[in-house]
């Protein structure tokens, strides 16, 4: 697996890591045993970036990942995420805190759970209209200089909050939705972390799995799977947006590989500074996604791919309108 140092501030990351969020929750029926040897697999196959937050699961997937990366604990990064907020009876996710105290709080808890005595990269996970960036970020350079954090990161963040956050400490990771068919990050976020020497860090690089070919129909996600609730994922939206595997497939048949591989090679190729970290909770669907690295795409097949894979070409929001507003994102 190929190393990438991702940031002026000296972070080195594999070029695909590991979402690990589907393990404790958001994507159907978990089998943590199964989750567990996937987590040692990874370790086998040079993955090195582990990425997970507090919400997850309400702090399950952080002891997960704390309990079977532990013997391996020199060899990882684990990145971690705060700021959504879930009431701790019911759940259900209530707002954004990116204050002061919270921040340290959060850290705290993260760490017991991790059961670690540092975070290698901590994110600020969405926002918080209600607290000035700067405040956050400071609270959070304070645990840097505590030894409890090696890096510090934010996750969908604005142009306007990645700048004056990187004037108060120096951010070595963004952390956005950045896919074949979720190009957001072009306009103004990849450029401005070129500018600044800031890693981009792509989560749901095989667009929650679409992007695969593996999935055909809406009906075949489980009930509790977060994806039947997504715009891009609804009737009509969905066969629709068919059409984009279609095209993959073309290329991938020619490429003697597969949907996901091309899509993820991709992904890693727009710059030496961006990694993936498809989500997975199978070794199956882990080594697939692995063996995207030894995929090599010449700049005609990335400019073909650009313009077979237009952004107007899908249909459908990433999120809802609820959940776009809640967490402080634009599309």
């Amino acid at each position: 697996m190929h190393q990438k140092k991702i940031s002026r501030t000296g972070l080195v990351l594999s070029e695909i890591g590991l979402g690990c969020m589907g393990m404790s929750e958001f994507y159907g029926t978990v089998d943590e045993a199964e989750c567990a040897a996937t987590l040692e697999e990874a370790v086998r196959f040079g993955i090195t970036h582990f990425d997970t937050a507090d919400i997850y699961g309400s702090g399950d997937n952080e002891r997960l990942i704390g309990r079977v990366l532990r013997p391996f604990r020199d060899q990882v990064i684990i990145a971690s995420k705060f700021g959504i907020v879930r009431d701790p009876i019911t759940s259900v996710i209530k707002g954004v805190d990116g204050s002061p105290s919270y921040v340290k709080q959060s850290c705290e808890h993260s760490l017991e759970r991790l059961g670690t005595d540092y975070i290698d990269l901590y994110y600020l996970h969405r926002s918080d209209p209600h607290t000035p960036i700067e405040d956050t970020i400071q609270a959070m350079a304070d645990l840097v200089k505590e030894g409890k954090v090696k890096y510090i990161g934010l996750s969908e963040a604005s142009a306007e909050d990645i700048r004056l956050a990187h004037q108060v400490h120096p951010i070595t990771a963004i952390q956005s939705e950045y896919s074949l068919w979720a190009r957001g990050p072009e306009k103004e976020i990849l450029p401005l972390c070129e500018e600044l020497g800031i890693g981009f860090v792509a989560y749901s690089p095989l667009g929650r799995g679409f992007l695969t070919g593996k999935l055909k129909n809406i009906n075949s996600l489980e009930a509790n799977d977060l994806r039947r609730n997504l715009p891009r994922f609804q009737e009509g939206n969905f066969q629709h947006n068919l059409l984009i595997v279609e095209t993959l497939e073309k290329i991938a048949k020619k490429k003697q590989r597969s949907i996901a591989q091309i899509a993820l090679a991709w992904v890693i190729s727009q710059s030496p500074h961006i990694t993936a970290i498809p989500g997975t909770k199978r070794r199956t669907f882990l080594e697939e996604n692995v063996q995207a690295v030894a995929v090599k795409l010449t700049q005609e097949e990335i400019k073909s791919l650009n313009q077979l894979v237009l952004p107007e070409s899908v249909r459908g929001s990433r999120y809802t309108q609820e959940m776009m507003k809640q967490f402080n994102m634009n599309e």
